[in-house]
């Protein structure tokens, strides 16, 4: 367990709102504790606040929107709904590299719509203009060495964004926002990873009992102890194992539950055998840790595994979609030696969301035309001669163009999709790429103009306004990934009327639906050293089935069925109160559903 080591802070606002012989006693030892104000509105911790933590904090029951001050001074609100920590290495829109990061920026704030209380925990990787300094230190041990992390804050969106604050994020990203998270370059890590995640880790367990936040007017004091957790990708396996050994073993957090949520079966956080000693766990847990690897790159041979014992430790699993769980537990292809784990603990998939705010046609400022339903036939040609006059491609509405954005790696099937264009491009279209990665992949597109000078661009760069101009201009996106737990690029398609052609794996199988929305290419091969000759077949043959459609009515209705999806976090985020609802942690209720609060004008957009 840390040790709160400076500047025990907490809000101005804060006290038990109790009845009885004791209430003017602590009345007056709060007002007493005034003198200490901070510039934050924070002030130092005391003996009532620390009986406190205990509480339950939670959102308010609908009608507090009413009351003329529904925050006053000295009392803490409770009420319905669930208290959530979100913990991550990426939070959106201020860390992304994939999924992860879009997942962390809107499901919280749709959860927090549906009346919960709702903090998100990710590392400090660079200095976020719009995030302050709480004042609140707390010391960790990390691998030998006793760490000093101090807490950054902003209230966004209806919710707690927590940012743990260490040299050893703030120095590998500085000015790299996004780019540099776990590496210095694409496939290679940082060799301190462990010790960055188990920080990060021992920070967000910390976070719900010392954070007195209280932005939102609903309620006000810390999380407490009746708190779940929900642990995302490998980074965040020691998360549960910590839960147990240094808070539950001494009686805190004792109603506490653990939700894993797996993004990408890919990154399990695998390491010598040998470095289990740096975790400080107690010897109980290297069962859950011990993992023969068997591939032989880099090492094969026994290992610790964080995503192992990050399943095996936590009370529930989950996954990015229904299909991609299937996979998990279908084999040792999919489940990438995690399959038997899985199907022991059991999984529950539950589909994205996506952010229909930023991803919105009719007010997306990075487009020339803004349109809906009801327009996009006649807006479609002319964002299509923009896209083709800004890629220096022949200006021609009757063209179909076929965009491609992604990383570019070989999940993405970057390397596929390189090989297969040569098998259509002689069909009347043009193809615009856009993504970043592997150095060679990067080259590979980039190689295409030169091959293909009237046909196809590759731009090895991110760029945002970009990539929302290839999603508005074009006719088709392509996702040829070798698999896909869940994948945004076709719900951002079918939201702007673009129509997906995508590989039938993970949430693309649940997403998009062939004939109606877009076009299946098949499943393809999962092993990454080579391109499987018969992934190529698929994808030339499911193009051009594509293309011929192009113009006509099947077309037109695809778009239609397109936009008329409800793509929001609406739908996914009551399954989510559903499955955390059955963790039944003490207090626990359904929240009181509304709407997402929107963003402000700078909300949407991270402020190193």
């Amino acid at each position: 367990m840390a040790t709160v080591t400076a500047s025990h802070l907490v809000s101005t606002v804060c006290q038990v709102n109790n009845h009885g012989a004791d209430t003017k006693a602590a009345n007056l030892i709060c007002m007493k504790n005034q003198a200490a104000i901070t510039h934050n509105g924070l002030r130092f911790l005391n003996m009532l606040d620390r009986l406190q933590m205990r509480t339950n904090a939670k959102a308010v029951a609908i009608q507090a929107v009413k009351q003329e001050n529904p925050r006053p001074w000295g009392k803490i609100i409770c009420g319905k709904g669930l208290n959530l920590v979100f913990v991550g290495a990426e939070c959106g829109p201020w860390s992304k590299t994939g999924g992860l990061g879009d997942v962390l920026g809107g499901l919280p704030p749709a959860m927090a719509a549906n009346g919960h209380r709702v903090m998100t925990v990710s590392p400090r990787y660079d200095q976020y203009m719009d995030a302050w300094d709480t004042s609140v230190l707390v010391e960790v041990k990390v691998g030998d060495k006793i760490e000093t992390v101090r807490f950054f804050h902003c209230y966004k969106r209806g919710v707690d964004r927590v940012f743990v604050d260490h040299p050893m994020f703030l120095e590998k990203v500085w000015g790299k926002t996004g780019s540099k998270i776990y590496g210095p370059n694409a496939g290679v890590d940082y060799k301190d990873n462990q010790l960055r995640f188990s920080l990060l880790c021992q920070a967000a367990l910390e976070a719900p009992k010392v954070l007195n936040l209280n932005s939102n007017r609903y309620f006000s004091g810390p999380y407490g102890e009746d708190v779940i957790f929900i642990a995302n990708d490998w980074h965040t396996g020691l998360l549960p194992c910590y839960l147990k050994s240094r808070y539950q073993s001494r009686g805190i957090y004792m109603n506490a539950k653990v939700a894993f949520c797996i993004h990408n079966i890919a990154y399990q956080g695998r390491f010598p055998f040998s470095d289990f000693s740096v975790l400080n766990l107690p010897d109980r847990f290297k069962s859950s840790f011990d993992f023969f690897d068997g591939y032989p790159k880099p090492i094969k041979g026994r290992k610790i595994n964080w995503m192992k014992a990050g399943i095996l430790e936590s009370d529930k699993v989950l996954t990015v979609s229904p299909y991609y769980a299937q996979e998990l537990i279908s084999g040792e292809d999919k489940g990438v030696e995690l399959d038997n784990i899985i199907r022991k603990t059991g999984i529950t998939g539950i589909v994205n969301g996506m952010d229909v705010q930023e991803w919105n046609p009719a007010t997306d400022q990075h487009i020339n035309v803004q349109y809906d339903a009801s327009t996009v036939m006649d807006a479609k040609p002319i964002l299509k001669e923009t896209l083709q006059a800004e890629m220096g491609l022949h200006c021609d509405r009757n063209v179909p163009v076929v965009g491609f954005i992604g990383r570019l790696e070989e999940q993405k099937g970057s390397d596929v999709l390189a090989e297969a264009i040569p098998r259509f491009i002689g069909e009347n279209c043009q193809i615009v790429i856009l993504g970043t990665g592997k150095k060679a992949m990067e080259e590979q597109i980039e190689n295409l103009e030169r091959q293909y000078p009237d046909k196809a661009r590759g731009i090895a760069n991110f760029n945002v306004p970009l990539a929302h101009k290839i999603i508005a201009g074009s006719d088709f996106i392509l996702i040829p990934s070798r698999f896909e737990p869940c994948g945004l690029i076709q719900l951002h398609a079918m939201r702007y009327g673009t129509v997906p052609i995508v590989a039938s794996t993970g949430g693309l199988v649940d997403t998009v639906m062939e004939g109606f929305t877009g076009f299946q290419m098949g499943a393809f091969n999962v092993e990454c050293d080579a391109v499987d000759p018969s992934d190529l077949d698929k994808v030339a043959k499911t193009v051009k089935k594509a293309l011929a459609t192009y113009g006509t009515p099947t077309m037109n209705e695809m778009i239609q069925n397109c936009m008329a999806q409800d793509l929001s976090w609406k739908g996914p985020s009551k399954l989510w109160e559903k499955l955390l609802l059955s963790l039944e942690v003490a207090g626990s209720e359904p929240g009181n559903e509304g709407e997402e609060i929107a963003p402000l004008a700078k909300e949407n957009v991270a402020t190193p």
